[in-house]
Parts: C-alpha cells; structure tokens; sequence
C-alpha cells in the first residue's frame, strides 16, 4: 500500500521560511518544497555590509537546507485557496496541502514628494546593490543623507561614516525609538564619536527629496548627494491580493497558532504574520521562533492534533555602530526595553556573535531537524510597545 505523502509549501527563504521548511522534516511523509524568488538565502541585517564591502550578505541554499528540501526560484503571485495551489510569475502553479506563509518584509513606499525617485532603499538585495553602484560613483567628501533612525539607519550611517563618508543622520522625532534613554545615549555619542551628524526633535521629518539635497518640516534643507531610505517596513501584498484577511498594512492576521483566520490549511510566520492582530517586532529575533512554531502548527495539523499557541521571549535589540563598536539594549521578555546597556566593543563582537548565530541556528536545523531551540514564555506585548525599524 502507497504511502500518503502531505505537500507542504513554504513561501519566502529568509529567516523564518528556512527555520520552518528545515523544522517540518520531522515528520516523515511530508514532501517540503521552499519558493524564493533569489537563488541564495539574504542575510539581511548585513545589507549595511554589503554596501560598504564588508559582507556579501548572501549563503548558498545548499548551506542552509536540509536534504529533501525541494527549491523553486520563483516569484508567488497568488494563492488560490480554493484549489490549494500557488500561482508563480513563472505561470507555473503548485499545489500544497498545507502552506506556511513566510513572505517577510520590505521597504515601506515613502509618501514623500521625490523619495521614490530620488532616495535609496536598503531592505532587500537588489536595493543594497543599487545603492552600492550610487555611491562607488560618489566623491567621499559629497554629503550622504540617512533617513530614519531604527536599527538600519543608525548602522548604514555609522558603516559610511567609518569609511570617511559625510554622514548626517535624519532621525524624525527621536534616535532610536526603541532604546531606553541611556542605550539612545549610548548610540548617539559612538554616532558623533564617528562623524555622524544627528538632525532630530519635532521638525526632524523629511517632507521632500531632492536630487542633491533633503527638505525638513521646517523648511531647512541638508545638502544630499546620496539619500538612503530606511524610514519603516512594507510587507508583500501577496496575502490581500489572494483574499486571505489581513491588517492595515497587509501582514496576514492569524490567530494565536499562527493559523490564518479563516483557512486553516495556511500558517503564517516572521514579518508578514499578525497574530491577534499584535504582531511582534519585525525583526529575526521573532522571525526565526515564529518560523519554527508555524512548522509545529502544521505538524500538529497533520497528525491531527490541537496545535499549540504561540510562546516567545524576546531579549532586547543589538545594534553595530561601525565595525568596532555597537550597543545592546535590552529588554524584558515582553519586548519593553529597561535601562540597561551594553557598549562600544564588547557590543560589537556581541552583535557579530548573533549574527553568526542566526545563520548557525538554520544549519543546525538543516543537519538535525528539531535541534533548534527559542527562549519562552515572554508575554505579548501591547501594540503601542511595539516598534519596527
């Protein structure tokens, strides 16, 4: 008697979709196939690296993914529920008995007159690349301007600033929204020790973009021969465009299994999954749990059991200042961060550990499906808590 296999698909190869398509061989009998529309896995929080050489950013799938693992470099344009089966930009259309939704995330589009013409993006590879050639075509002493102060603006203006660029980092309101007072300190004094110049406060938002220069709300203009912008996330809008419900900026709403509300043949994972309609930070810290507990659900699915809810603890934030340098903020295990910090080198290599560890955590579970573990039982945070950057 032929054996019943279960088709399970994953859609997106960052983080939380190689956790979840390496943790799902768990079970035998599931034919586990990843779709990406890059043939290598993106290290994303070293996109800054990648801009000023320092890291290529990329991994070989080969490297990350178990044995069995089917890879299809392939764009998803729509899930047809329905027939359980995903439409690929190829025309091609796979079916699945079981989806695990794991798009991630982008930049968000700017509703600032000229950014989308004139300013650089660095949320995904391509637009890393672009702004690579932009600024090797750029005199080292043209002004470069950083807007947006989360975690990607501070590290993109401190990695150029160290290579002798001139830096000046627009913040909006405050430097690093997520950081305690002190961690904000912490960062602005390494940011200044390297050059940076910080524009902040009330009239510190970008109202226009220019070819050679940014306008502020109250009315100054800072020259910019280069503007690279990391002011928020987007997410793909594959889930609306399918029919699944989603939140106001289009992450899939799922209930506390990360079942999606309304199908559950569909689990989601990382960035583009709002359980409860309270979604975590977007970050790999929470992509890379959620990733694995969207293969749990599906395996409970499968077996026919209650899948569990969800249990995540969160840490704090790390952040590199340069090469040299960096501050952890840390946090309690509901992602609300507390006074204290950890600086300049120490951080630094602390920061490198993680980042080494996140990519070690997915060759772990490609070598040994289920040997990956997370910190738990850290408590939702309420929405207003609650910052992407």
């Amino acid at each position: 008697m032929t054996e019943q296999r279960t088709r399970v698909m994953v859609i997106g190869g960052g983080y939380a979709g190689v956790i979840a398509a390496n943790h799902l061989r768990l079970r035998a009998g599931v034919d586990i196939t990843l779709v990406n529309p890059r043939p290598d896995f993106v290290e994303r929080i070293r996109l800054h690296q990648l801009v000023t050489g320092s890291d290529d950013a990329t991994h070989a799938y080969a490297d990350i993914l178990g044995d069995g693992i089917a890879l299809v470099v392939d764009a998803a344009t729509r899930i047809d529920t329905a027939a359980r089966r995903v439409e690929l930009f190829s025309g091609e259309a796979l079916p699945y008995d079981y989806l695990i939704y794991a798009v991630g995330s982008g930049s968000a589009r700017p509703a600032v007159p000229g950014a989308d013409e004139f300013a650089y993006p660095i949320a995904d590879l391509e637009e890393a690349q672009r702004l690579t050639s932009a600024l090797a075509e750029l005199h080292y002493g043209a002004p470069v301007c950083v807007v947006g102060a989360g975690p990607t603006g501070i590290e993109t203006a401190a990695e150029l600033a160290e290579q002798g660029r001139a830096v000046t980092l627009v913040c909006g309101a405050v430097l690093g929204p997520y950081l305690s007072m002190q961690g904000r300190r912490s960062v602005a004094k390494q940011l200044r020790k390297l050059g940076v110049d910080i524009i902040d406060g009330p009239q510190a938002k970008v109202t226009a973009v220019a070819a050679d220069a940014v306008t502020l709300a109250d009315g100054r203009q800072l020259a910019s021969h280069v503007t690279i912008w990391t002011a928020g996330f987007g997410v793909p809008d594959l889930a609306a465009r399918s029919g699944l419900r989603t939140d106001a900026i289009g992450r899939l709403l799922t209930d506390e299994t990360l079942t999606s509300v309304g199908d559950e043949r569909i689990v989601a994972a990382g960035d583009a999954s709002a359980p409860s309609d309270q979604p975590l930070r977007m970050s790999c810290q929470a992509a890379i749990p959620l990733g694995a507990q969207a293969a749990n659900t599906v395996l409970a699915r499968i077996a026919g059991e209650q899948p569990a809810v969800i249990s995540q603890a969160f840490t704090g934030q790390c952040i590199s200042v340069g090469r040299t340098g960096g501050t952890i903020q840390l946090a309690r295990t509901s992602d609300v961060p507390i006074p204290l910090y950890i600086g300049g080198r120490t951080a630094a290599t602390i920061k490198e550990a993680v980042c080494k560890g996140t990519v070690s955590f997915l060759r772990r579970e490609a070598r040994k499906p289920g040997s990956y573990f997370w910190l738990k039982g850290g408590k939702r945070p309420a929405p207003e808590a609650v910052q992407t950057s």
